[in-house]
This record gives structure tokens, sequence and C-alpha cells, in this order.
């Protein structure tokens, strides 16, 4: 016998899970709550959690959230949205915006109870983004907007205050500019392909026309006129077979006529074969024309030729100011330096270790007995003491210190939340602006994925019939808080967004070091030091659920790999409670999160002293340790 829960939520919880599933018409929909950001894949839903106490507003956002991803389950078809994507980050977020305005109005018609709940979901979104605060149009996001004003004209609903500001700021420049195209809209609702093309004509009419990419319905067209005319010629009569039909051909046997009708093909062949090697170095290509055999994709990794990857096409490369409002990276700003205020006093004296180290590197140094120069004052005493002695000159002379880039690679998963993102920010803020002080370029990355357990790219997979080993099965998402050239004063909000919710997820190392790699050797500075900080092994459970086991694993290794065998890049690892001296050469481990800004500094100076026998002596004691 079951024992009874005395969670007073769980009933709650089980009831609007089961409702879900008849929302969506799937009784094996996997419906779960979670503290970490709602969202949804194919075959999963992940909902708020609902608390004991469960306030009025977590059950409103639980059941508003419930519905708009059931919706979304019932009458949206992954394939299709795909069809039409446009291809511009813009034109995405307009696209996904109405097609989720789409589903809702839909949603709506048949079941008028779920707008209202939805309406406490936007409700939610708009408070915690502080749209209601918004005064102007270039602060509010337009496809955000865009999305509203959708939903707005399908439904005839009003909007939750801080949305309906936002909808507001834009409507009079939407209107303006595809008010045309928004007359068609209730016509169109129901029919998802049909929604799509307005949706790229709304795209196209808001002045992102050139981030649409190619029209898929026309490349259909063409095909099917290449296809008829194909049947045309097959259907036309051969005249000359039908007037030499009375020849000695008609009288051979079927098994002759085809094969000296195959002998003669392939000594057609033969002939075309030895003329274009004749020709093939005089005449040249017209501009313009592509050959008739495309050339082999180049491997996704150069790594591993066999690493494979199901479809990049929702992959990102992002800045981070790209991800949040400028206030909303202020306010999260903020927070980070609160964070910081305990931790000011050691850090500081770490990174003035750090400089100090660092500047005595580039001190310069002096030649001294020359015999031109400047005045050795320090020697003069000899002089009085025996007025023979010729004088002693010294020159100033500068010392080999290359100039030097440093990227600093952070894995943004979400094994990192909580305490250890917070302090590899810090010490990505500190060593930022010291090695800066000290003429060191620094470029700060980092990486996770847009989704938990695959996001489009596994519901492409599974709408495609979920073809076996495909890959890495998740949408990457690679941030720039700062790049190389960027100088610290303008980005130093950046860094704020790794304390923003639902921005951790998961951690795809091998492709991320990668990227890193490629971005850093094509800098134009000397040196170059890569340095990876990140607190476990590459981890995708959309990915590794249908591939091998160490299939992240062995790829990261193989990177690691090829960045050490080419030399052209200086790399470092740091593990937060996680042993990554079985990855780098490179490498120490710490237990502590408190002592990464200790180890960080180490390894950084140990890379600048100019001793070789020092910096192996430093580098093996930390690894040891």
């Amino acid at each position: 016998m079951t024992k009874p829960s005395d969670n007073p939520a769980d009933p709650f919880k089980k009831a609007l899970a089961e409702a879900t599933k008849v929302m969506a018409d799937d009784p094996e929909l996997s419906v779960s709550f979670t503290v970490d950001p709602a969202g949804q894949t194919a075959d999963t839903i992940r909902l708020p959690q609902v608390t004991r106490r469960m306030t009025r507003d977590e059950v409103l956002l639980a059941r508003g959230t419930a519905d708009a991803f059931a919706l979304r389950h019932k009458f949206h078809n992954a394939k299709t949205a795909a069809r039409y994507m446009p291809q511009g980050q813009m034109a995405k977020d307009l696209y996904e915006a109405m097609e989720t305005a789409r589903i809702e109005a839909v949603g709506a018609q048949h079941m008028p109870g779920t707008a209202g709940n939805i309406d406490a979901k936007i409700y939610d979104e708009a408070r915690r983004k502080g749209y209601d605060q918004i005064t102007q149009a270039a602060d509010a996001p337009l496809a955000v907007a865009a999305g509203y004003l959708i939903r707005n004209l399908a439904t005839g609903r009003a909007l939750p205050q801080g949305a309906e500001n936002v909808m507001e700021l834009w409507r009079g420049f939407i209107e303006d500019h595809a008010g045309d195209t928004l007359n068609n809209l209730q016509d169109l609702l129901g029919d998802q392909q049909a929604f799509a093309k307005f949706a790229r004509q709304m795209i196209a009419d808001l002045g992102y026309a050139d981030q649409l990419g190619d029209d898929p319905d026309s490349a259909d067209e063409d095909q099917d006129n290449e296809a008829e005319e194909g049947s045309d010629e097959e259907e036309q009569p051969d005249s000359t077979g039908d007037d030499e039909g009375d020849g000695e051909d008609a009288d051979a046997s079927p098994e002759q006529s085809q094969e000296e009708q195959q002998d003669a093909s392939e000594a057609q062949v033969s002939m075309d074969d030895q003329a274009d090697a004749e020709m093939g170095e005089e005449t040249d290509m017209p501009e313009g024309e592509a050959p008739l055999d495309p050339p082999a994709p180049m491997p996704i990794s150069d790594a591993d030729p066999n690493y494979k990857v199901y479809t990049t096409d929702f992959d990102e490369e992002v800045r981070a100011e790209d991800l949040a409002e400028a206030a909303e990276l202020e306010r999260l700003r903020a927070y980070l330096d609160q964070q910081l205020e305990p931790l000011k006093g050691a850090v500081s004296r770490l990174a003035n270790k750090l400089q100090r180290r660092l500047q005595a590197q580039q001190n310069r140094s002096w030649e001294f007995d020359l015999e031109e120069g400047i005045l050795d004052a320090g020697r003069l005493a000899r002089i009085v003491a025996s007025p023979t002695t010729p004088l002693s000159f010294k020159m100033e002379k500068d010392t080999d210190f290359r100039d030097t880039v440093v990227t600093l690679l952070l894995d943004n998963s979400g094994s990192m939340r909580g305490r250890p993102i917070s302090i590899a920010a810090i010490c990505a803020d500190v060593m930022a602006r010291t090695l800066e002080r000290c003429s060191v370029k620094v470029e700060i990355l980092g990486f996770t994925t847009k989704a938990w357990k695959g996001g489009q790219c596994r519901e492409q997979w599974l709408a495609e019939g979920r073809p076996v080993t495909p890959g890495r099965l998740n949408d990457l998402r690679h941030i720039v808080y700062k790049s190389a050239d960027a100088p610290w004063r303008r980005v130093r909000p950046n860094l704020g967004l790794m304390m923003k919710e639902g921005l951790l997820k998961e951690n795809i190392d091998g492709e991320a070091l990668e990227w890193a790699h490629r971005r850093v050797v094509n800098r134009p500075e000397q040196r170059k030091v890569l340095m990876v900080i990140s607190d476990g092994a590459p981890v995708d459970d959309s990915t590794l659920s249908v591939n091998p086991a160490n299939y992240l694993e062995k790829h990261l290794r193989d990177v690691i790999a090829m960045v050490e065998k080419r030399r052209a890049v200086e790399l470092v690892a740091i593990g937060i409670g996680h042993d990554v001296t079985r990855y780098y050469d490179r490498a120490v481990t710490i237990t502590d999160v408190e002592q990464l800004a200790g180890a960080m500094t180490e390894q950084l100076a140990s890379l600048f002293d100019t001793d070789p026998r020092k910096r192996a002596r430093v580098m093996g004691m930390r690894k040891s340790g």
C-alpha cells in the first residue's frame, strides 16, 4: 500500500500533470515539476515548482505554463516551423514570438479557459523583466512586442500591464509598416504553414527581409518545374527512331539491343571524359557557376572528423548584452558586486600580487660599463679613489616581454549554479582588470546550451524519425562576455549575466574548447593563453542517451590533444571539485570554490615567469596539489 504524501501540493501537481496530458492529447507525455527553468521537448514538459505553501502566484504560474506547453505540443509542428525558420537572429525571434502567439490564440478558441491561465504566465514574465518600467520603444524587445500584438489582435483580450506597455510602445511602428499584412491574420491562425508565410511577410515588412534566407516555397516550385520539363521531354517522340525503325535493329533481339546501347553509351562517356581532360586546363568555368559535384562538407570538428552533430541550425554564438536588457544586466551586476564584497580584501591582495609579478617581467633592465650612454653615478666613487679610471656609462634596455592575449573559458553549466558561478564571475572580473593594467588583452567566454535535455535540435531529430547515432543532440549557446579588444569599462555589466536565472544548462566542453581555440589562435598577439574553468566532465542527457556513453568525453580529449599538439596556444585548466588533470597536461584541481582566485593567480603568474625551471616547478607543484 502506498503511503500517502504529507505534501499538500502533491494532489494539485498530480491533477495538473494529468490535465496537461489530456490537453496535449498525449497520454505518454512526461510532466514534471522542477526548480530549474520551465521548458519542454518533444516528449517532456517541465513546469515551475509548486511549494507546500501553494501561494496564489505559484499556482497561477504553474497552470499558465502547463497550458502554454500543452497547446504548443498539440498545435505546433516542429518540422513545419523549421522549414520556414529565418536565418538571422532578430528574424528568428520575431518568427518564434508570433508562432507562440498563434498557438495560444488557437488554444483560446478551442479551450477558452486557457487564455486566463496564460495571461498569468505573461504577467509573471513581464513583471520579472521589468516591462512595466520601460518608457521608450528602443528599450523594449520588438520581437516580444510583435508576439503580444498578434495575441491581442487574434484573441481580442487585453494584455497584463507590463506586456500591454511593451506592445503599445511598438504598436504604431508595427501597424505603420505591416498594417496591410495584419488584415489577413484571423484567416490564417488554424494553418501553421500559411501562418509561417504570413510571419515571414511581417518580418520583411518590419525591415528584416535580409535575415529571412531563401524562400522554401520557391525552391519547391523550381523542383516542380524541372520535373514537368523532364516529363515533357520524355513524351516527345524520337523522329530518327521512327524513320529508321524498319532496319536491321528492328530484327535484333532485346538482349543484343540492350548490350549495343550500353556499349555505345560507355564509348560516349569515354569520349566525353577524354575531351574534358584535354580542355580542362584551357576552359574556365563561367564566373558564378558552381561545379556539378559539390565539395564534401567540412567536418564539424578539426580534432575528430568522425564527431557528428545532428544539426547546427539552432546553435548560437551570442554577445552577453544580447541575452538581457541593459537594465537587467545592471541589476545582475549589482547583485554580483554584493557577492564580491566579503571577498574583496582577499581577492584584491591576490590581484595586486599578480600585477606585481607581471610588471616585474616588464621592468626595464640596464647594461653597465659602457663607453657611452648615461653616466653611471653609482660608480663615481671609483673615479674619486682612482682619477685615472675611465668614466662608466650605462644604457637602459627593454626585456623581451611578448605581447599576450589571455582567454578565460568559463563553464556555464547548471552544476555551477550558486556559489561556484559567482566566484568564477568575480575571478574573471578581477583577472580581466588586473591583466588589462599590465597591457595584456583578455577575452572572457562562456559555454552552455539553450535547453535542458535537448532543444530544437532534438525536436527535429524526433520529427525525422529518430535516426540512430545522431551525434550531438542539443542547441549550443556560446557566449562572448568580453572580446579581447573591448575595453573593460564598456563590458563590465556583462559578467552579471551569469547570475541570470535559467542561463546555466548543459555543458558540451569539447566544442566549446575548440570554439575558444579558433578565436584565440587567429589573434595577432605573439603569445596566446587559454584558461578553462570547469566543474565536471561534459554532460548532455539528450546526446548521451542515444550515443556511446563516452561520446562527449572522447571528443573533449581529442580537442585537448589537438590544442596541446599544435602548441599555438598555451592551455591551462582549473577544475572545481573535479579532477581535470586526467584531461589536461597543465591543470590543477581545487576542492573548494574559495580557492579559485588563488589558483587562477598562481597559474597565470607562473605562465609569465621568465625562468622556465621556476615555471615548471610551480606548475608541477600546483598540479600535484
